[in-house]
């Protein structure tokens, strides 16, 4: 049991610094957006999300502070579950050394892009700011850390958009 934990914590320590490509941790974004309508606090522990879902208005326009008490890096991603599987299985091969380039971000050809899968790194210690509005065409959406291993040890979550 210690050794295969052990062998956890190095692993995950190990792809930390991938997260960091193509992230931004810095509240430059919300300049983009129309007025916020309500700001939430997010805490981002070692492989956990509080609170663990919420519910918005189509069209609402939320700031997201996130703060990582944990002793890791993580990731703040929002997006429908096909594009969360292409982040998590992008950022397994980014840890594989899989030939990305690393220096080009995280969102390649086919992937998402920055509009429709916005994201943040946050380190440990630190609180990273994301501004984001609820779409209008979709009644779900999920918000994740999608370094490899932290999305299946229960880091993520549900936004539910309900009609207004």
């Amino acid at each position: 049991m210690r050794k295969t934990l052990l062998t956890v914590i190095a692993g995950l320590a190990s792809t930390a610094a991938l997260a960091g490509a193509g992230h931004s941790n810095d509240d430059s974004q919300a300049s983009d957006h129309p007025p916020i309508d309500r700001t939430l606090a997010f805490e981002a522990g070692d492989m956990w999300f509080t609170p663990d879902k919420l519910a918005l208005t189509p069209g609402e326009t939320v700031r997201f502070n996130i703060t990582n008490s944990g002793q890791l890096e993580h990731e703040f991603v929002i997006g429908d579950s096909e594009a969360q599987m292409e982040h998590r299985e992008m950022m397994r091969e980014m840890a594989n050394g899989n030939g990305h380039d690393m220096s080009a971000g995280h969102h390649g050809e086919g992937e998402a892009d920055a509009d429709n899968m916005p994201a943040v790194t946050i380190p440990p210690g630190e609180t990273a700011t994301l501004v984001w509005t609820a779409p209008n065409n979709a009644e779900e959406v999920e918000f994740a850390c999608n370094i490899p291993g932290h999305y299946e040890a229960g880091m993520n979550g549900a936004i539910q958009i309900e009609g207004s």
